[in-house]
């Protein structure tokens, strides 16, 4: 294949691509918005008066003393939108979305019964718990007692600027007979998500992975469609080590139980909107006038990769990097050593753009000679093709020839263009999932390298580094209408990129920029 024919089939197909993606993104829209309207069950009436509520520095949680489940968790550093002075609400209970984390005790001496909703009506000493600032943890209890005299305690333990927490049990048998249970610890969603909890419309680029998803002694990182689960295809695996987890854009929701005995995830459909991932451990034994404590540990938040790979492994894998994640890791790692330096995550993304051409640089030039390689032979090309213009078979044996004799590969300048897309698309992935861009401001009129520009300054500007890129390369190419498709190429790529997060935008402006220094050095 021609050099500059490859390059021209590369560009058509990103915008294939694009195109696709975008057609996909906007029938998944119409769909859900389809199956909303039919969406019908009534939340609210589940909900029980007792709610207590939790405050550190970093959440505000809502808990159901019926069950002693997490209802609703408001996360403090995080607004729910720009210039908002509402905190983001991550998990909630109404009528039209639920979102919980649910943990109980099953089993032959256990408190809950799934299949008929038994819950115990804990009680607790207050309404409100607060963690002061000069204290480092806070302990909730929540107690239910029987009438044989068997006390459960259910304990949240918060920390203060973490995370994650803990659900601790404490069985306290007062009885002279042997006690049998199990902890479960599940996530429920609402699988089809109104508007206002739909990522999916606000950017038209690529999106990340929104579903559940669990890590095991086997398998360190496993995504699980909410379609899979809705079709009752269940989940069920025995494992010592691990986590479950429901992942979206920025934000994840985790139970890590205790490793240290045997633990089954499962999966389950509540009902035809709403699908739960979880576990439940192997049965726990509590002698006669004993007491006995186990628990496990919760993360509820932004994903943070360095504090969610301490607290359990691989759970940092959560943020979503896609398949090209071992190169997104590095290079998220790398702009975050930039920020710590710089302060300002705009100039990180500049400054790794730099770091990345250069290092690209020795595979730039060999592209760029055998494009100038192929240039020189041009003349020698059309006229193998004059000559032999009714014998097609004629033409390739004798540029076949042609290049064999000037010792070309015309497959060598595409070599370089390929080894450079996994890369590039890392970085995309690294930027649109990385929850530290969120939100943050890069210079002047633009608060927010997670969203699109406002104003059009920066895609525009890339179009138009983009037609100098393609310009350049344009010289070597002769035939008219692959002329003219190349000059089209920069409009039709301005246009996605009008409502791509300014932070991706400004990487591909830099990266063109220092393509045409390079591009100019490399032709003198």
């Amino acid at each position: 294949m021609d050099l500059k024919r490859s390059f021209l089939v590369f560009g058509l197909f990103f915008i294939s691509f694009l195109v696709w993606k975008t057609w996909e993104l906007i029938t998944d829209v119409r769909t859900n918005q389809v199956l909303y309207q039919n969406y019908n069950v009534d939340l609210e009436k589940s909900h029980n008066p007792n709610i207590i509520s939790i405050k550190t520095d970093v959440f505000l949680i809502k808990v159901n003393l019926k069950g002693g489940d997490i209802e609703q968790v408001k996360l403090l550093k995080f607004r729910n939108k720009l210039n908002s002075s509402k905190p983001l609400i991550f998990l909630d209970t109404k009528k039209d979305f639920l979102y919980q984390t649910r943990s109980g005790l099953i089993g032959k001496d256990g408190l809950e019964n799934w299949t008929i909703d038994k819950r115990p009506i804990y009680k607790t000493q207050h309404q409100n718990f607060i963690l002061k600032e000069n204290e480092k943890e806070l302990k909730i209890p929540l107690i239910w007692t029987s009438r044989s005299g068997i006390t459960y305690v259910k304990t949240f333990i918060v920390k203060s600027g973490s995370y994650d927490l803990q659900v601790k049990y404490t069985i306290y048998n007062k009885t002279n007979k042997n006690l049998e249970m199990s902890m479960y610890g599940g996530l429920r969603q609402t699988v089809v998500a109104p508007i206002d909890k739909n990522s999916k419309i606000e950017s038209f680029s690529l999106q990340t992975f929104r579903g559940a998803a669990y890590s095991t002694d086997s398998n360190k990182y496993e995504k699980y469609h909410f379609d899979s689960i809705l079709n009752k295809k269940k989940l069920n695996i025995v494992t010592h080590q691990g986590w479950i987890a429901m992942l979206q854009k920025y934000f994840v929701a985790a139970w890590i139980p205790d490793g240290t005995q045997i633990n089954t995830f499962y999966t389950n459909k509540i009902d035809n909107n709403t699908a739960e991932i979880g576990f439940y451990s192997d049965k726990i034994n509590i002698d006669p006038n004993s007491k006995v404590t186990f628990g496990s540990k919760l993360w509820i938040g932004p994903e943070i990769q360095d504090k969610m790979a301490l607290l359990a492994p691989n759970l940092d894998l959560t943020v979503d990097y896609g398949w090209l994640w071992f190169l997104s890791q590095p290079f998220f790692k790398l702009l975050k050593f930039l920020y710590n330096i710089v302060g300002n995550w705009g100039l990180s993304i500049i400054l790794i753009t730099f770091i990345m051409r250069v290092a690209m640089y020795p595979l730039t030039k060999s592209q760029y000679k055998m494009m100038s390689k192929m240039k020189m032979l041009q003349p020698k090309i059309e006229t193998i093709k004059r000559i032999h213009k009714e014998n097609k078979q004629k033409i390739n044996e004798e540029m076949l020839i042609l290049y064999k004799n000037e010792k070309i590969n015309p497959l060598g300048g595409c070599f370089p263009l390929l080894i450079q897309m996994p890369i590039f698309l890392a970085l995309y992935y690294m930027l649109i999932s990385s929850v530290e861009l969120r939100h943050a401001p890069f210079i002047f009129w633009i608060k927010d390298l997670s969203d699109s520009d406002p104003y059009y300054v920066l895609p525009i500007l890339m179009g138009f580094t983009m037609f100098f890129v393609q310009n350049m390369t344009s010289n070597n190419v002769s035939d008219p209408i692959q002329k003219r498709i190349m000059y089209i190429i920069p409009i039709i790529f301005t246009m996605f990129f009008l409502w791509f997060p300014s932070g991706l935008v400004l990487y591909y402006t830099i990266s063109n920029l220092v393509t045409i220094i390079q591009q100019k050095f490399i032709s003198n």
